[in-house]
């Protein structure tokens, strides 16, 4: 092997390394601890961004919401309304597990949303269907909470199409009193 092709592999195995996300375990012990049926409880108002792939922003977004809870079955109803004036709503029916994992359903998520808490930090994991243009497209999400304080989380979401991220959503979700 020459030198050449020994350094693209070490360059190469550092780049795949440097870009796995870290585990939701990662954040045990982390505080404030981060209870899912706590915190989306109630009435919440969410402030947010999308930007394409390159950053650039591309709408601005509030959300209203509202949870509620029968047991470890919840469901949490979002009202978007967009700069642009469109408006959209997602009714999420949630399970909670015993280990903090969760199950999410909506009529726009394609099977299941999978996600697990772990000290401040919750991330789950879904397909989503979007409108595009007369038609619809397909693409994953994968969402990052993070517990700032036990009122107002940070919410980062990643959207990917064909393993390629192609934009970005960012909220600051607030508890409503």
């Amino acid at each position: 092997m020459n030198k050449l092709t020994s350094t693209f592999i070490l360059l190469f195995c550092i780049l795949l390394v440097s870009c796995v996300a870290p585990d939701v375990e990662h954040y045990q012990g982390s505080e404030p601890e981060f209870n899912f049926k706590q915190f989306f409880n109630g009435k919440l108002k969410a402030y947010g961004v999308v930007q394409d792939y390159s950053g650039e922003l591309t709408r601005k977004m509030v959300v209203d919401m509202n949870a509620s809870w029968d047991g470890n079955q919840g469901v949490i109803e979002e009202d978007f309304v967009y700069d642009d004036g469109e408006t959209q709503r997602r009714v999420w029916n949630i399970t909670l597990n015993a280990d903090n994992s969760l199950t999410g359903t909506a009529s726009d998520v394609i099977g299941l949303a999978k996600g697990k808490s772990n000290g401040s930090v919750f991330h789950w994991q879904y397909t989503l269907e979007l409108p595009y243009g007369d038609d619809t497209i397909e693409v994953n999400l994968d969402d990052w909470m993070y517990l700032v304080t036990q009122s107002r989380l940070i919410n980062r979401t990643a959207i990917d199409k064909f393993g390629i991220e192609v934009g970005e959503v960012t909220l600051v979700i607030e508890k409503v009193e």
